[in-house]
């Protein structure tokens, strides 16, 4: 009797595994931009900047880690149903703000994040003028409070640009070099010999006391 007592437990809990098994995977896609007056904001990639999703359950609250791409995008796959969208703190170009957004997913899901940040960089201009990548920018102060550390021109071989990313160089402009926003920045990046046939360029504004840079949109520039 006690072995048939054990026999039917192990069907039970091979049962409760199969079922387990079968549960469908998420398939919701839950995307959106990190905004700034409707504009999308350019961040440092691979990891460089984080938002949390959190669920609620009866008796469970998830985190779920959501990674911005470069180009200020991010993409999640998700069960159907109410979650909290956070952004975390010290952890982009922009003012904290921890305040979390309610997120209803339902189906395919499209969710801006707006930030404020303290400075932005438009019209950035990159090109290629004999041995040379030059670019041109406006800086403009979004928000009060801190003042500009640096505007750098990044230039990388891969498509991957940003502080940790600039294998073929980097210029920057720091101090009295940007203490008046009113006229545009100028840079100008000599070609090193490790250069390829196409080299990716874009241009980033650090803030003081701040530690994650805004940075313009990545542009190809053939050589």
């Amino acid at each position: 009797m006690k072995k048939v007592i054990t026999l039917l437990a192990g069907l039970g809990l091979l049962a409760a595994g199969c079922e387990k098994d079968n549960i469908a995977p998420p398939e919701s896609q839950l995307t959106g931009r990190i905004t700034f007056q409707n504009e999308t904001v350019g961040v440092r990639g691979q990891g460089g900047v984080q938002l949390e999703l959190w669920q609620r359950g009866e008796f469970f609250r998830n985190k779920i880690p959501v990674y911005v791409a470069q180009d200020g995008t991010y993409s999640a796959t998700l069960f159907d149903g109410e979650y909290k969208l956070t952004r975390l703190r010290d952890n982009g170009p922009w003012v904290n703000n921890t305040d979390s957004i309610t997120v209803q997913v339902s189906g395919n899901t499209v969710v801006d994040v707006p930030v404020s940040p303290y400075f932005v960089v438009r019209n950035a201009m990159i090109a290629k003028s004999g041995t040379a990548i030059t670019a041109s920018c406006q800086v403009s102060q979004a928000t009060a409070g801190r003042a500009i550390e640096s505007v750098t021109l990044f230039v990388n071989n891969g498509q991957f640009v940003d502080t940790n990313n600039s294998l073929v160089g980097r210029t920057t402009k720091s101090g009295n070099d940007v203490a008046n926003l009113s006229q545009p920045l100028t840079f100008s990046l000599t070609l090193p010999s490790t250069a390829r046939n196409a080299v990716y360029a874009r241009i980033g504004v650090k803030t003081q006391g701040v530690g994650e840079l805004y940075y313009s949109p990545v542009q190809k520039i053939t050589l």
